[in-house]
């Protein structure tokens, strides 16, 4: 018998498809809906009642804290790199066809291997802006979300569930893997994207340098990023056991916004729709942790293709978590499906609803769906290649101290 808690989120997610233009209302109502049938009937994981609910929520905190911060903030640094007029001197570099919106896919791809998948999309996001006149097609914002997504599959500090996998200590070669995936879906989703844009807005052809780049500006961007990474690493490196007990890269990317308002001031202005749709996001992860999800299938190929698609609606964060729990994945397709996979819906991973609040367009589920299938296409040839090159060899046990594994490995992203 299928749960009930599982009925309200589907049908949340249903009346998130069906209603675009309500998304936030219809993710808070099933939040609402959910929190009082598990108050009312079945308890939380936690405990019953309102204190299965408090240790609940203070168990979530962290996660749901950082990620506000991290959607909020990278929603100033997109309008602080705007501002630099970077992207307004880019297409000058960028070749003039179809192969300049394919470069910039690229561009993200490898931004995404180092930053924060949010920080690709929302830079890719505000160049395409600019370099295709605000026109930017829907299967174009997918392509986005998907290079951002899939660059950051591979990397231990690319995307949050890999750095899930690296605190917990898995090697990060493991992970690597997830690249000969990835690169191959970014051939086949890139190529179509870039000419559905192509046809839709073409490139500025033969952009002349008349702006002079705020360098300052850029110098904020840059601190904002490295404040973000700095963090991630040095919480993985030095503080994994405390990582989940305060947002210290929410913290950290606030910090660095804070300390660079006398230099360039953000636009504040910004901040009451991007928090419009982190909340959008945060109440579906919400939602998501309350699930009583308590163990995967059997760990498979087979399985891993289908965590991909779950994670297309269902928060990857305690996907991750339980595969880790359960053992017996090999963690370069694990890191791929639940990486990747959450690009084939607009909410499906918060570089999606990043992007999506820069360009609300993007908040329908069937126009992603009609112009972003080759998304989709992408996910499943990406992920037969791999294991026809790598085949399918689950990985050793990995429970040990994630400094002594580091110390040990020679690895860059």
């Amino acid at each position: 018998m299928v749960p009930v808690e599982f009925i309200l989120f589907a049908l949340t997610l249903a009346g998130v498809a069906l209603f675009h233009t309500r998304t936030l209302q219809v993710a808070l109502f099933g939040l609402t809906a959910i929190t009082l049938y598990k108050l009312g009937f079945a308890g939380f994981k936690t405990g019953p009642g309102l204190a299965g609910l408090g240790t609940h929520l203070l168990h979530e905190w962290v996660i749901l804290t950082n990620l506000l911060g991290l959607l909020l903030g990278f929603a100033l640094l997109s309008n602080h790199f705007e501002k630099s007029r970077i992207p307004a001197v880019l297409p000058h570099w960028l070749p003039d066809d179809w192969k300049g919106a394919f470069a910039l896919l690229v561009m993200i791809f490898v931004l995404s291997s180092f930053l924060d998948n949010i920080a690709a999309a929302i830079i890719g996001g505000t160049v395409a802006a600019t370099v295709f006149r605000h026109k930017v097609h829907i299967g174009y914002l997918a392509a986005i979300v998907a290079a951002s997504n899939a660059g950051g599959s591979g990397s231990v500090v690319g995307d949050t569930t890999t750095t899930m996998m690296w605190i917990d200590g898995v090697n990060p070669l493991d992970v690597f893997e997830a690249y000969v995936a990835a690169s191959v879906a970014l051939v086949i989703f890139g190529i179509p994207a870039s000419l559905q844009q192509h046809r839709h807005s073409p490139i500025i052809k033969d952009a002349k340098i008349r702006d002079r780049v705020d360098w300052a500006r850029v110098g904020v961007v840059v601190v904002i990023l490295l404040s973000a990474v700095g963090a991630n690493v040095l919480i993985n490196l030095k503080f994994a056991e405390h990582s989940d007990s305060f947002p210290f890269i929410g913290a950290a990317v606030w910090a660095a916004i804070l300390v660079c308002t006398p230099w360039r001031a953000p636009d504040w202005k910004l901040l009451p729709g991007a928090f419009k749709g982190s909340v959008f996001l945060l109440s579906l992860i919400l939602c998501a942790s309350m699930m009583p999800v308590e163990k995967l299938p059997s760990a498979s190929w087979q399985t891993t293709l289908g965590l991909g698609f779950v994670s297309a609606v269902f928060d990857n964060i305690p996907l991750t978590a339980l595969a880790l729990k359960q053992g017996g994945y090999d963690w370069g397709f694990l890191a791929y499906a639940v990486g990747f996979g959450g690009s084939m819906i607009w909410f499906g991973s918060s570089a999606g609803v990043a992007l999506a609040n820069l360009f609300p367009e993007a908040k329908s589920v069937g126009q992603w769906l009609r112009h972003g299938w080759h998304v989709v296409l992408a996910y499943v040839v990406g992920f037969f290649v791999l294991l026809a090159i790598l085949g399918w060899h689950p990985n050793a046990p990995h429970k040990a101290n994630p400094v002594a594994m580091l110390a040990g490995d020679h690895f860059t992203s």
